[in-house]
């Protein structure tokens, strides 16, 4: 048949599938909310109804998906992916889930004859959009082997992390890393503010130092900008760092600092900010040294 499918249409979602027509496959995509899929067709792409439909009719399967409950239900659930994929077909999951379930799904999967990957992805929306994600996958190297074209059709930085569950491991370590950038990003850039000097000239000279990161560069900016519409949201990154305080315990591996961020977006949500961009840690940073954030 040579479709892909795509189930779960959201900021990273809608443009990762776009990008797959760009690049002359065809896509079935499904999605919870109808206008999400009607925007897709608009691109080319076929639509089907549930998530057994789009399997029934495509020898490989994408999810991207809010959490592992949400890839359970989608793939294992009545009416799910793996009631319809046959033997010889692809399973690709794009969410950022817990490994464990990773290694569920594709240990189910693996029963009905079916490859599967856990290949979740960094760069966000703007990455979504310009098919520059990095993305980090787990499972065999013939299954990775096979899904390359697809994934060059969605990012630039493709790494074969390791077996099942591999990729998962490696989006809970990028997941620490930008946190906990974050968080030094926006207390930086704070204090200069609350010490009298230009935050903007701040950022500046960091750039051109040891400090410099991307995420001083874009997020930097947007702190500057008091911009927190997002492109990935608090809630989500939230999520993604219980992920990795649970694989952490798990594996006998203290996270302090990753702790430390996971109870500053607490308070973030419980300011009402779950759905602000995750550079609000400025927004929270501003409050907390008795300064305005407008």
């Amino acid at each position: 048949m040579n479709k892909i499918g795509f189930i779960g249409l959201g900021i990273m979602g809608a443009p990762m599938a776009e990008n797959l027509i760009k690049a002359g496959f065809a896509v079935v995509v499904n999605n919870r909310s109808r206008p999400a899929m009607e925007r897709l067709a608009a691109h080319g792409a076929a639509t089907a109804i549930t998530p057994a439909e789009v399997a029934a009719v495509c020898d490989t399967v994408i999810t991207m998906l809010p959490d592992s409950p949400d890839v359970e239900a989608v793939v294992l659930g009545e009416g799910g992916v793996a009631w319809a994929m046959r033997p010889g077909h692809l399973y690709i999951d794009m969410s950022t889930i817990a490994a464990a379930t990773a290694r569920k799904v594709a240990a189910t999967l693996a029963e009905k004859g079916v490859e599967a990957l856990d290949a979740p992805v960094s760069g966000g929306e703007v990455g979504a959009i310009n098919a520059t994600l990095s993305i980090m996958v787990g499972g065999t190297e013939a299954a990775f082997a096979r899904a390359l074209p697809i994934f060059r059709a969605l990012g630039q930085n493709i790494i074969h992390i390791g077996p099942a569950g591999a990729g998962q491991i490696a989006k809970s370590c990028n997941q620490i890393t930008c946190a906990v950038t974050l968080q030094g990003v926006a207390e930086a850039l704070v204090l200069a503010e609350k010490a009298g000097v230009d935050p903007a000239k701040v950022r500046q000279a960091l750039l051109g130092g040891l400090a410099a990161s991307r995420i001083l560069e874009l997020h930097g900016q947007r702190m500057l900008d008091r911009n927190y519409k997002p492109g990935f949201k608090v809630k989500l990154h939230r999520k993604d760092l219980g992920i990795a305080l649970n694989t952490g315990r798990e594996f006998g591996a203290p996270l302090m600092t990753s702790s430390l961020v996971a109870e500053l977006m607490d308070a973030l949500m419980a300011m009402g900010q779950a759905e602000a961009d995750h550079s609000a840690l400025a927004w929270l940073g501003r409050r907390l040294a008795g300064q305005a954030d407008q």
